[in-house]
């Protein structure tokens, strides 16, 4: 039986290599030499006694037996990276860095949150991602945000749990002028009969409506935006009309909320994590500062994830 002796420095090589599949580009990533990167493989393929990497005049691929230890070598990385954290935040209590993912509907309940952290926590670096669900979700299972904050999604994943926040409900947005403003509620027949200029497709607020009002007719989109922000201007300055949930809206002047009239309104906000993870310090105080902010309250209060 071979002994491998293999060190976490050279898994790192490895799988930075296997990412890029350039020696030049990976050498300067992991800040070595391309010697020195080139001894290091060289080495861990003669522990294993075997090819991880073919290299020709075209360029640099994985063999089978390095796809398979790129499999393993990422788990081991994981965990490595898993116990450091646990031990830098038994020492510190609170240190290091965060990293948040939050869809783009989502980002005007975070912003209250994120300045009190700040204050309270300056040793804690923040990385604020804004994307989109689907993309969040492929970053919080690559283990490159800590957690995600979005709406529920409309396909479950195995891999994640999501704990409600608080209840939303997908509603039409308009102008405090529009002639929709004063209504309590809208049909599915009503939106119809309007101009809409919607979130694109991918965005959360776009899937629920694609999936319960798309199909009850045909609704005239006039635009379609992966920028809330921009929509939302659109929305303001024009009779323009769109479909967002209602906390998108929260601290926007000169905009108003109606609920639509379906079944299947729900965009319950919610705290996204990887199943069975560990939690830092820092993400747990964080979900405690945002079950207090007025945001959250507005709409419900925050599952008790402490």
């Amino acid at each position: 039986m071979t002994v491998v002796t293999m060190e976490l420095r050279q898994i790192r090589y490895f799988l930075k290599l296997a990412e890029l599949l350039n020696f030049s580009e990976a050498s300067k990533a992991l800040f070595i030499t391309q010697s020195t990167l080139s001894q290091q493989i060289r080495q861990l393929e003669q522990e294993f006694d075997t090819v991880l990497f073919d290299r020709n005049s075209h360029g640099v691929s994985l063999t089978e037996a390095g796809m398979q230890l790129r499999r393993y070598a990422r788990c081991v990385v994981n965990e490595a990276d898993a116990c450091v954290q646990k031990m830098e935040d038994l020492k510190n209590m609170l240190a290091g860095e965060l990293n948040i993912g939050v869809t783009f509907s989502f980002s005007p309940l975070l912003t209250e949150t994120v300045l009190e952290f700040m204050k309270r926590y300056p040793n804690v670096r923040l990385n604020v991602y804004y994307k989109t669900m689907g993309e969040l979700m492929d970053m919080l299972q690559q283990r490159e945000v800590d957690f995600v904050l979005a709406f529920k999604p409309t396909v479950m994943n195995d891999k994640i749990e999501s704990h409600v926040l608080f209840g939303n409900r997908l509603s039409v947005v308009v102008s405090d002028t529009h002639p929709l403003a004063k209504r309590k509620s809208i049909t599915t027949d009503d939106l119809m009969m309007y101009d809409l200029a919607l979130p694109a497709r991918g965005l959360q607020a776009r899937n629920t409506f694609d999936e319960t009002i798309g199909m009850a007719g045909h609704p005239k989109v006039r635009i379609e935006l992966n920028d809330v922000s921009i929509l939302l201007k659109l929305v303001r300055q024009s009779k323009l009309i769109t479909v967002l949930a209602e906390a998108s809206i929260h601290d926007e002047d000169g905009l108003v909320a109606i609920p639509i009239q379906i079944a299947n309104d729900g965009m319950e906000g919610c705290i996204h994590q990887l199943r069975q993870a560990y939690v830092k310090n820092s993400a747990r105080e964080f979900y405690r500062l945002l079950s207090q902010s007025r945001a959250i309250l507005k709409y419900s209060s925050l599952v008790n994830l402490l």
